[in-house]
């Protein structure tokens, strides 16, 4: 007798559940335990958290005077309270200097981790103090102004200052535990290495105008006076009309220095060979938000992409020290710098009254620092 199934077989085989994720929402905590360095210390440690049925997700050595700080991430057993876990490892000889709820997202290799904030910082350099926090398993991160940042105050080692450029500063504070010397070195060298990045901005860039001529766009300094006065020597009074809004036929000498080092801004030349045939201005605005720009292109090279070139570039230069909209004035019914920012790639608005227009610069055009001016 042939006795089938109460049940019947399904055309298909049934599919096969995937594993269960992990749940990363079961209490962890961090924890740092100062011990002497010394063969055998970790290891009373380890059997210790195994006898009170903890499990370690994860450790980090870290040196300090006079031994060493082992940081660990680790699953609590079911009831056990941070008091006693505490109290377990003082008896083991160690001392716990802090211990906090954790996250076991939080268990990347520091290296690893520190490399891809860096990465997350140059994708998008406004969130420098977010990064550094990450970085520094910090509380809070606050950009203040470098005279407020006071770096001789620790706090106990809770509480450490970075200097960003020479207004801007970085403060880190943390509550759980104390900052050490290795984390310190590493927030520092990330700061450096993002600092470079910022700093390859103002190097000489290449451009290629419109009829294939190359020319390079760098900063000005006081030595191409000489080369300025000349270029406004070849420019006609209608060119020097629309860049200074006065009638003028030659640049007095004693405004040349202004010009390639104006206060708190910067100047960039268009270079031909040694002569400069476009220059543009840089100068930050009251609140940093906003800084304002003027270019002046010799007659001979307009309509060719020179003025182009430098509003771009000092598009870059802005964002770079923490600008986020340009502006500039021009007289009443030109539109020329308006076309030049669309052609830049920028957001121009609409001209507003006596020929003022305020360009939004596009967000991660360029590494910049959170503040600065």
């Amino acid at each position: 007798m042939k006795i089938q199934s109460a049940r019947p077989r399904p055309l298909v085989d049934a599919p096969v559940p995937w594993p269960p994720a992990p749940d990363t929402s079961a209490e962890v905590w961090r924890l740092r335990i100062r011990m002497d360095d010394r063969p055998g210390m970790l290891a009373r440690i380890a059997i210790r958290m195994a006898d009170l049925e903890c499990n370690i997700l994860g450790l980090q050595v870290l040196p300090v005077p006079g031994g060493v700080l082992d940081e660990m991430v680790l699953r609590p057993a079911t009831g056990l309270t941070k008091e006693q876990l505490v109290r377990a490892v003082r008896e083991e000889g160690c001392e716990c200097s802090a211990i906090t709820d954790g996250d076991v997202r939080e268990l990347v290799d520091a290296s690893a981790a520190t490399l891809t904030s860096a990465s997350r910082a140059v994708d998008d350099p406004a969130r420098y103090a977010d990064v550094l926090r990450d970085v520094l398993t910090a509380d809070l991160v606050t950009v203040v102004p470098l005279a407020e940042a006071n770096p001789g105050r620790t706090e106990g080692g809770h509480r450490a200052a970075f200097a960003i450029d020479a207004r801007t500063a970085l403060v880190a504070r943390r509550r759980w535990a104390p900052f050490v010397q290795q984390e310190i070195a590493r927030a520092e060298a990330l700061l450096g290495l993002l600092d470079s990045v910022r700093a390859n901005v103002s190097a000489p860039a290449v451009a290629t105008c419109t009829d294939g001529a190359a020319i390079v766009l760098r900063l000005g300094k006081p030595g191409d006076a000489d080369a300025v006065l000349r270029l406004h020597d070849r420019c006609s009074m209608e060119t020097l009309f629309q860049r200074y809004h006065t009638g003028m036929r030659t640049m007095p000498r004693r405004w040349l220095h202004r010009l390639l080092v104006p206060p708190r801004g910067s100047s960039l030349l268009a270079m031909c060979g040694r002569d400069v045939i476009g220059l543009g201005q840089l100068i930050p605005g009251a609140t940093g938000e906003i800084a304002e720009i003027s270019l002046l292109v010799e007659d001979s090279w307009q309509r060719k992409g020179v003025g182009t070139a430098l509003l771009s570039r000092l598009a870059v230069l802005a964002a770079a020290r923490g600008h986020h909209k340009l502006m500039a004035v021009s007289l009443p019914g030109r539109d020329g710098i308006f076309r030049t920012a669309v052609r830049a790639g920028l957001e121009p608005g609409q001209p507003e009254e006596e020929g003022l227009l305020r360009i939004t610069i596009p967000s991660g055009l360029a590494p910049r620092l959170p503040g600065a001016r």
